[in-house]
């Protein structure tokens, strides 16, 4: 039942290999499309653009039309108005007011104009703090795109090429089991060395497994970020080379990293509004003053001699002076100090974070520049010692043992070699994205770097 198994999942991991390739700007664009939390940042940047027009309102008039309709019946009295009645002193008086069916229209039309608020003001100043957070926070939601788009390409690539080498493995392993088991037959070797093949054989089938499903994985995580199963990825350039950072020293980085990368761009911003912040919590001491005008109507109809309209007109100047309100501004500044406390070392914490990233991956490009360097002559060592020991093997001076160490050591290198070139690439892009600097263009040199 395993060799039906193991053809359905090799099928099944390669079968988008057919189609055409895509390469990392064609994902990217995929990315930019359908991925989710992509979309949620930029309807995030949707919502912080409106921060500036509603602290601006707090500045502007505020206009307000109110009225009312009031129907009154009464029945007071049972004379009617204009009759005339005798009072208890015999005196007689006319009847004014009694049964009626009164409707009381009234309209208003007010103004509020604020001359001095300060709370206002604050307000308003932190609008345009958070508007140029939420752009800072978009633009680092670009850049993780862009870094979580070549992390997740570039496994995809190394589960494919781990799964390559496995299935290289297996068939040279396969070779080496049949060339055992014919010496065996032959009496020119124990059954010893059949036994080491074929542990051998079963080790690299039960890794050629672990490496399909790993492989899945890595492409359902793509797939998480384009929305769509992906189709064949281009894959490297053989023997491609890797470029050093520009510039070559960590200094520049890390102080760029201190102040552009745009998760401190955002404390910083988050520093500013808790300083405005106090401001605005200390003008609960201050009074507010506002210019206020309206204009009111009221028609009154019905059996009643108030009968007939009434206009009123007013401006004029409103103040609140606050005296006492139970210590709650006191303590609210206190709370608003702390905070900006807070802020403030958050914005160091940061700080010091984004140049540790920035000082990591610029030691980690130039380390795996290193080790890619290191492997591929490991490599070709690997490859020399695996031919001699085929070659002792077959004049008896090797052991089969040896062979299957020399082949375990080709395949180990090689796929450590491939992983070394995918990190040393997203390091790269790490330590751009650190600094702040990272943009769509920066893809275009590494998709230079695939096969068409």
């Amino acid at each position: 039942m395993q060799k039906p198994l193991m053809a359905v999942l090799i099928a099944s991991a390669f079968f988008s290999l057919n189609a055409q390739a895509a390469d990392l700007i064609q994902v990217y664009q995929q990315a930019l499309a359908n991925d989710a939390a992509f979309a949620s940042a930029r309807a995030a940047l949707a919502a912080g653009m409106e921060r500036v027009p509603q602290g601006r309102s707090l500045l502007l008039p505020t206009v307000g039309l109110n009225g009312s309709i009031v129907k009154n019946d009464s029945d007071s009295t049972p004379w009617n108005i204009g009759q005339t009645v005798t009072l208890a002193n015999g005196s007689r008086v006319p009847v004014t007011s009694g049964g009626a069916n009164e409707r009381t229209t009234t309209h208003t039309l007010s103004l509020t104009q604020p001359l001095f608020r300060w709370a206002n003001w604050q307000s308003y100043e932190q609008s345009k703090l958070q508007q140029a957070q939420a752009e800072a926070q978009f633009a680092q939601a670009q850049q993780d795109l862009i870094t979580r788009v070549a992390q997740a390409y570039f496994d995809v690539l190394a589960a494919q090429d781990t799964l390559e080498l496995s299935r290289a493995q297996k068939t040279a392993t396969t070779e080496q089991l049949a060339s055992a088991k014919r010496n065996f037959e032959v009496g020119t070797q124990t059954i010893t060395d059949t036994h080491e093949a074929q542990a051998a054989y079963d080790l690299v089938v039960a890794q050629e497994f672990a490496a399909i499903n790993d492989l899945e994985n890595k492409r359902s995580a793509l797939q998480a970020i384009i929305g769509t199963a992906p189709s064949g990825l281009a894959t490297l350039k053989q023997g491609v080379l890797l470029a050093s950072p520009e510039p070559a020293v960590i200094d520049p980085w890390v102080s760029s990293a201190e102040s552009q990368n745009y998760g401190v761009v955002g404390a910083q911003l988050s520093y500013e509004l808790s300083k405005r912040e106090i401001q605005k919590s200390r003008a609960g001491h201050y009074p507010t003053l506002d210019l206020t005008a309206n204009i009111s109507r009221q028609n009154m109809t019905g059996q009643t001699q108030q009968s007939g309209r009434t206009e009123n007109k007013g401006i004029g100047i409103a103040y609140n002076v606050p005296i006492f309100n139970g210590f709650a501004v006191t303590s609210r500044v206190r709370e608003t100090i702390a905070l900006e406390d807070k802020a403030r070392n958050d914005l160091e914490a940061t700080r010091r974070n984004a140049a540790n990233v920035a000082r990591q991956a610029f030691l980690g490009v130039n380390s795996g520049l290193a080790q890619v360097k290191a492997l591929q002559a490991a490599e070709v060592s690997s490859n020399s010692a695996l031919e001699s020991n085929k070659l002792g093997y077959q004049v008896g001076v090797r052991i089969n043992i040896d062979v299957l160490n020399a082949q375990r050591q080709l395949y180990s290198t090689r796929r450590d070699l491939s992983r070394a070139r995918y990190d040393t690439i997203l390091n790269g892009l790490r330590l751009k994205s650190a600094a702040g600097s990272l943009r769509e263009a920066d893809l275009v040199p590494v998709n230079d770097l695939l096969v068409k």
